[in-house]
């Protein structure tokens, strides 16, 4: 697996945007240069753990904007499938980033389960540089916290040394 001070590998994805065929594309790393990314990697579309995090991240789209970090969710499902999905389920419809087909990325980096062959939930954050910054991994069926993940973004772009049990505004280890 990937590891953080390591190069995200360069990828191309087919995406779903939104909610029509038209909403079908495809999206590569170059598209994204110059700008931080978070992967909110899942294991399957049509599940029950994996809407609730795509829809909170995306409910807080604008706490990563602020950041100027710009999302993605993937997993190892195709793009027609996401278009179902997201149309299958109304608290899906309107997510407003988009998610990827990453069978090959998923391998790149490391994260599918060894029987399943879905992708683990893991979370990269990747610097402009396409360098990864952070990634942590939850076993299949334990969701992410969104807050938790803003919190570590904040840190990571601080570049300050920072306590255990930070919270935004409070004060960094001086040395």
């Amino acid at each position: 697996m990937l590891g953080v001070g390591q190069p995200f590998p360069n990828w191309t994805c087919q995406a779903c945007t939104g909610n029509e065929p038209t909403d079908l594309t495809t999206i590569h790393s170059t598209d994204n240069q110059d700008r931080w990314s978070l992967f909110i990697f899942y294991p399957k579309d049509f599940t029950f753990v994996c809407p609730t995090e795509l829809v909170e991240f995306g409910v807080l789209i604008e706490e990563f904007k602020d950041r100027k970090v710009d999302l993605f969710g993937a997993s190892t499902d195709n793009e027609f499938s996401h278009l179902a999905w997201r149309n299958s389920n109304p608290m899906l419809g309107t997510l407003p980033y988009p998610l990827l087909a990453a069978q090959k990325l998923a391998l790149d980096l490391g994260i599918t389960h060894e029987t399943e062959g879905v992708c683990y939930r893991a979370t990269y954050l990747v610097d402009p540089q396409g360098i990864i910054q952070w990634v942590t991994v939850n076993p299949l069926p334990v969701g992410r916290s969104v807050t938790e993940t803003l919190r570590i973004i904040d840190a990571i772009q601080s570049n300050e040394l920072v306590p255990c049990n930070w919270s935004p505004g409070e004060e960094f280890l001086k040395v």
